[in-house]
């Protein structure tokens, strides 16, 4: 009978590999309960790990590290999600860092990279200095969810927002709206996010193709909130005239829009149509017709790309760059 491995342990505990090292290891990243029930394991199960297994570790801490803003916003728990599905089936655990400003995105990886702090990383959306990261570790592994094409130096996953700016609009044009306006979060923002002025950009050049009119009235701007969201959709809708169709190319967004045309008594989609994007969750539930991108699928993407470099040694050249597809789903709010 074969003597039990740490995969054998970590099964049986149901926690990942790198949560047993840690414990073997005496590292204070593990809650007292873990430690207690991945103790309780070993000794039921006879383990002894050896130097020679210890070594051949490498000092590798079999975590992977999760940089990312706002990690209470729905498209980031999604794409979470789908990182923690890959890594469940595999050795590595996750570690969430989360950042609220960009001085603070900048000390978080030069501290994980330069003391060790997880075998690789996968960063949302965030826009970080790459040429600073080379100089510390140039061949520490970093995958990126990221907003453009931007990045230069890592593998990558993203979506042409200015097409999915389009692909919405054109879709509310070919139901018949000439008269379509557009709540989106602030263009400026400390992270500089572009993902909705580059949304915002496919709208105009939709309705300019479509020889419409852009209405400047019809174009609001709010803080990253529902309440925010529905206060601007209701002052835009309780002017005359006002617009037959909403573009709110975030759906959390869009559920504050729709709040606003509840409260003036409107109908969905007969008096006001309302398009979302991202297709959160949520959305299905309230039957929202939204432009989709993948968000559980791009999580899945990073968290295999990086696990491949980890165990590899190199990541995978042909797959430096990928463009995910956008679609609309069509429900019941267009």
């Amino acid at each position: 009978m074969r003597s039990p491995t740490i995969k054998d342990v970590a099964k049986r505990a149901g926690v990942g590999v790198g949560t047993v090292s840690r414990v073997l290891n005496g590292s204070p990243q593990v809650r007292p309960e873990t430690r207690e029930k991945v103790l309780a394991v070993i000794k039921e199960m006879g383990f002894s790990p050896n130097l020679a297994a210890r070594q051949l570790s490498g000092g590798k801490t079999f975590t992977i590290g999760v940089v990312s803003p706002f990690f209470t916003f729905p498209s980031f728990i999604e794409r979470l999600a789908g990182i923690q599905d890959v890594l469940d089936e595999s050795e590595y655990d996750l570690v969430l860092y989360s950042v609220r400003s960009p001085d603070r995105l900048h000390q978080q990886l030069r501290t994980i990279i330069s003391q060790n702090r997880a075998d690789g990383l996968i960063i949302l959306t965030l826009r970080f200095a790459e040429e600073e990261v080379q100089r510390i570790k140039p061949d520490f592994p970093i995958v990126v969810v990221s907003e453009d094409d931007s990045v230069q130096h890592y593998p990558h996953i993203m979506i042409d927002n200015f097409e999915g700016g389009v692909l919405g609009t054109n879709y509310l044009i070919s139901k018949g709206h000439k008269d379509i306006g557009f709540i989106g979060d602030p263009l400026d923002n400390e992270f500089g996010f572009n993902s909705t002025l580059r949304r915002f950009e496919g709208y105009r050049h939709a309705l300019d193709e479509a020889e419409l009119d852009f209405n400047e009235d019809w174009c609001r701007f709010a803080d990253y909130s529902q309440d925010s969201a529905r206060e601007h959709a209701w002052q835009i809708l309780n002017s005359s005239p006002r617009p037959t169709a909403l573009f709110v190319p975030i759906d959390s967004l869009a559920l504050g829009a729709l709040g606003a045309i509840y409260d003036l008594g409107l109908r969905v989609p007969d008096d006001v149509a309302v398009l979302g994007f991202d297709d959160i969750q949520a959305a299905s539930y309230i039957h929202l017709t939204t432009v989709r991108q993948p968000l559980f699928s791009s999580g899945q993407w990073v968290a295999n790309q990086l696990i491949a470099w980890l165990r590899e040694g190199s990541f995978d050249q042909d797959q430096f760059e990928v463009k995910l597809p956008l679609e609309i789903v069509e429900r019941s709010t267009v």
